[in-house]
């Protein structure tokens, strides 16, 4: 019976996940109709594509929420940058308004949060019981 909360790869058992948040350039409320759908399908393209998990997605006017699962070869950071780039290219292709009241879709800036299911008090406990073992 395998356990839902891990996932394998070649060499590794893991459970990393993300909360990534970012925002249109200047925090103009664009995410809105039209452009929500398209960046949720789009998002969702590109996690196919990165082979990570969407657990949860949340557009709001003025930004984006993602809690995603990723395999530990793939940086945050790199992901943000992947999700961000390609949803900015084709948003900015598809909606003209997009290129005329932005200079670049999305801000520079990012949160990235990871999520565990255990706490950094119980890591640390356990570390401690190792000594003593």
């Amino acid at each position: 019976m395998s356990d839902k909360r891990y996932r394998r790869n070649a060499g590794s058992v893991y459970s990393l996940k993300y909360h990534l948040v970012w925002c249109p350039k200047y925090r103009r409320k664009v995410l809105v109709g039209a452009v929500a759908d398209e960046l949720r399908s789009l998002l969702y393209q590109k996690a196919q594509e990165l082979d990570v998990t969407i657990e949860a997605l949340e557009i709001m006017p003025d930004h984006v929420h993602l809690f995603i699962e990723s395999d530990p070869t793939e940086a945050p950071q790199r992901l943000a940058n992947q999700f961000k780039g390609y949803t900015s290219r084709i948003l900015r292709l598809k909606y003209p308004q997009l290129r005329s009241r932005l200079p670049s879709m999305w801000s520079r800036s990012y949160y990235v949060g990871s999520i565990g299911h255990v706490s950094e008090e119980t890591v640390q406990r356990y570390i401690e019981m190792q000594k003593s073992s």
